[in-house]
């Protein structure tokens, strides 16, 4: 691939142009409620395709020790870690009908992981596995979360096909209620939630979404009954069908080439084309790893997360587009900017970046035969402004025959949907399938989309607290007043473009925090001073956001144009900074987030 030489002064101006022209052609009036959730009359396009009909069962009136809300990675790795530290009864509640949370309702033709998958998956030492793929498939990732709750017996106990409705504290047993919409109101001595930030499909809000008459659903619940196939593709139920699908994002640039084998005829309808880098995937051996050493995926990701948080390393083990491009992706962290002023660092950062984009926009160029094909997918924003996506694929469906590239981005988005196709200006496009790329809702599940109440001490709503005076913990995990809840989550905590990494961490966290309880008989709950130390830290030396974020495409990072706000909202300096802190305060400050009991606990 060409390398571009480095931008002049000149040509930066110019980009700087180009972007904010481009920005203003996808900006729309309606910002992020553009967009409408996947319930009411829309339900459909979040059933469970997998699972079937739930099993009919009694509601559960019983006992156990911590109840985790969400089957996810997250949920999977706080059984296992509360599993290490001797806790014996713990119930996983989870929507979907197994275990694997984004893992098991993701199986779109397609799928991979697009971090490599021994940092990606977590506790490959534990378990013993290697991962066969350096960017794994969505079953190899699928069936490793099986394999940690299989190791750790988290089966017995877990309720699947199952929604938490709510939980409220009892100041007299000092338990949690537990509330499901199966009909169980059982009691736990802890909670632990785990419901993910990108978990509940979203549908775009089109005119005339509803009249449709072909077959529709989203990625996220991919139809192999109408389909056929599998992940691998072979998907001959569309050998004579026109399929228009609608978003170009990670999920979009997986399954495009897919259907462009098996399809009649493709149409792709994009507003904002993404960054598509160099894939290279290929299968690895233990010896490519070091796996015959103890400890070595630990060594691995924590390598991994050291230098994409900008910290010194003496050696890049997994030497990916992401390690590479970690300066920009995290440019704002102290970590990145502590050498020299910060006009100058913005400066260079801007060099960079520019650079960076004319080497994928040259990419494009190379790969893409037709120009005016080739002109409409090239990405014209900052590197960072959306996630970074890889294919060796995507861009070569393009030169096919039956592949059809419909830009949406003058008309800002698709105009309205038929009974049998799209409309986009003055064309429309009649389909017999219309699949939906478009991702899911920020922060809607769970306790911050208001559809968990969370009720604490004197019935005390957590939501409600929070409108009052805005998000208040210690570290992320802990409120006053909400006696051990324990939340996992990017919300005044530590983030990572591997995610997994985070909630391990956060998983042992969490299990350290119910062990000192159990051993001291006490509750896990922070002061209110504790708090205010915590926020205070968290905008102590905070990068200001704001003015990048202003300036990009519109996306999920910057609610569809609107901006990010500068609140403090995760810790400044990084997740390998906050994970050395989280150790020190385990060792030397755990005694202040435990108070006593009032109530004896059975033995």
């Amino acid at each position: 691939m060409t390398t571009p030489h480095a931008p002049t002064p000149d040509e930066i101006a110019g980009l700087r142009q180009r972007y904010r022209l481009e920005r203003e052609r996808r900006v729309r009036p309606d910002g992020a409620t553009q967009y409408r959730s996947t319930d009411a009359e829309f339900g459909y396009y979040a059933a469970d395709p997998y699972a079937g009909a739930p099993a009919e069962r009694e509601p559960l009136r019983d006992t156990v020790d911590v109840a985790v809300i969400g089957g996810g990675f997250g949920g999977i790795l706080a059984g296992a870690r509360l599993r290490q530290q001797g806790v014996k009864r713990v119930r996983i509640v989870e929507k979907g009908g197994d275990f694997g949370g984004t893992w098991y309702w993701n199986r779109y033709p397609g799928i991979h992981c697009d971090i490599e998958a021994h940092v990606y998956l977590p506790m490959l030492d534990e378990t013993g596995y290697v991962p066969e793929w350096k960017y794994a498939p969505g079953e190899e990732i699928r069936r490793h979360a099986v394999r940690i709750a299989e190791k750790y017996d988290l089966y017995p106990d877990a309720l699947f096909s199952t929604a938490v409705t709510s939980l409220t504290w009892d100041d007299t047993s000092e338990t949690w209620t537990v509330a499901t919409d199966r009909g169980d109101t059982f009691r736990a001595t802890y909670v632990v939630t785990a419901t993910g930030t990108l978990s509940e499909p979203k549908l775009p809000g089109i005119p005339g979404i509803e009249d449709f008459k072909g077959h529709t659903f989203h990625t996220s619940r991919w139809d192999y009954a109408y389909t056929g196939g599998t992940p691998d593709g072979g998907m001959t139920g569309l050998a004579d069908k026109r399929v228009g699908i609608v978003g170009t994002g990670a999920t979009g640039i997986q399954v495009i080439p897919m259907l462009a084998e098996d399809a009649a005829h493709v149409y792709v309808f994009q507003r904002t084309p993404s960054t598509v880098d160099v894939r290279a995937n290929r299968r690895t051996t233990a010896e490519d790893v070091g796996a015959d050493r103890d400890g070595w995926a630990r060594e691995r990701r924590d390598n991994y997360l050291r230098i994409v948080s900008g910290e010194p390393a003496e050696q890049d083990l997994v030497a990916d587009q992401w390690t590479t491009s970690a300066g920009l992706l995290e440019k704002l962290l102290p970590s990145f900017r502590r050498q020299g002023d910060r006009a100058a660092f913005e400066t260079a950062y801007e060099v960079a970046d520019a650079a960076k984009m004319n080497e994928l926009r040259a990419r494009v160029e190379e790969t893409v035969t037709d120009a005016d094909t080739a002109e409409r997918l090239k990405p014209w924003y900052r590197y960072a402004c959306k996630r970074p996506t890889f294919s060796d694929k995507y861009y070569p469906a393009f030169n096919r025959a039956n592949v059809t590239l419909v830009d949406t981005a003058d008309t800002h988005g698709i105009e309205r949907i038929t009974d049998n196709g799209v409309v986009v200006g003055d064309t429309a496009y009649e389909l017999d399938c219309l699949i939906f790329a478009t991702g899911f809702s920020v922060g809607t599940s769970g306790i911050l989309s208001g559809k968990l109440p969370v009720h604490g001490r004197d019935g005390v709503q957590l939501l409600h607290r929070w409108a009052q005076r805005g998000p208040r913990s210690l570290h992320g995990f802990t409120c006053d007043g909400f006696p051990n809840l324990i939340q996992l989550g990017s919300l005044q905590n530590a983030s990572s473009v591997n995610f997994t990494h985070i909630l391990d961490e956060q998983a042992v966290h969490g299990a350290a925090l119910v062990a000192a309880a159990e051993a001291k008989g006490a509750l896990v709950e922070p002061s209110g001073a504790s708090e205010d130390a915590w926020l205070a830290s968290l905008a102590e030396g905070a990068p200001d956001h704001e003015w990048f974020h202003a300036q990009c495409t519109p996306g999920y990072y910057n609610r569809e144009g609107g901006g990010r706000p500068n609140s403090p909202s995760a810790y400044p300096d990084g997740a390998f900074a906050f994970h050395e802190l989280l150790k020190r305060w385990r060792e030397e400050s755990m005694a202040e987030v435990l108070r006593t009991r009032t109530t004896p606990q059975p033995s």
